[in-house]
């Protein structure tokens, strides 16, 4: 066979290979064009310049694109409140907690000064016990409009504070006197957590200025105990 003889046939055989590879590659372009890949940092000029990858990464990048998606939506679902309600962002529940323990102890110590009205001897004992009915009263009116308009649950009427038994008169009034100076140290100290720290503007400000007004129950309340 001549030199040109066999150049020609090597020729045919290159044709007749390449022509037999053709539609192994339009089948795997045509599979990868019609499944576009999700974008997970895959350096795409790399691709393109003809880089190598290593054996299997086209089978692990579906995998982490769907591991990624369920930790998106397990981290959404850790974030949502219970039953499916919308979150609420800054939810002041110690400002709530604070309304609700203002009202039942200003509730107590107003029912427990009007029983001790007539029980008690001493006329200055009588007479702080009606001031602390007339400020204490004033004081849970302001705080349950407060409460209202922001739509805060308040408690339900509960049992009302009594003043300590007995009808002799130095024993009653320092019991009711001794009674007294307990619960306003516990409201003293209340509402001055709550008007340093509260997080709501109005329940702070009703802290601030309500509680010179205890601070002078107390004072009073310490001078008459004998």
């Amino acid at each position: 066979m001549t030199r040109r003889k066999l150049r020609a046939f090597h020729t045919m055989i290159a044709i007749v290979g390449i022509a037999m590879m053709a539609p192994v590659w339009a089948v795997s372009l045509s599979a990868v064009g019609t499944q576009p890949l999700p974008d997970v940092g895959i350096d795409t000029a790399s691709l393109a310049a003809g880089e190598s990858v290593a054996p299997g990464s086209a089978s692990l990048v579906p995998m982490m694109a769907a591991e990624m998606q369920a930790n998106h939506l397990a981290t959404a679902d850790a974030s949502a409140p219970e039953g499916g309600g919308a979150a609420v962002v800054g939810k002041p529940l110690d400002d709530i907690a604070f309304v609700r323990v203002a009202t039942e102890n200003g509730r107590k110590e107003v029912s427990s000064a009007r029983e001790a009205l007539p029980q008690l001897k001493a006329p200055e004992l009588k007479r702080i016990a009606e001031l602390l009915v007339n400020d204490h009263n004033n004081a849970n009116a302001r705080l349950s409009q407060i409460a209202e308009a922001k739509q805060w649950p308040l408690p339900p009427p509960g049992a009302q504070g009594t003043p300590p038994s007995g009808t002799a008169a130095s024993d009653f009034d320092a019991k009711w006197t001794a009674e007294m100076i307990a619960g306003h140290e516990r409201s003293v100290a209340l509402y001055r957590a709550q008007a340093a720290g509260g997080e709501d503007k109005d329940v702070r400000r009703y802290a601030r200025d309500t509680l010179p007004t205890i601070e002078q129950h107390l004072a009073q309340l310490k001078s008459l105990q004998k």
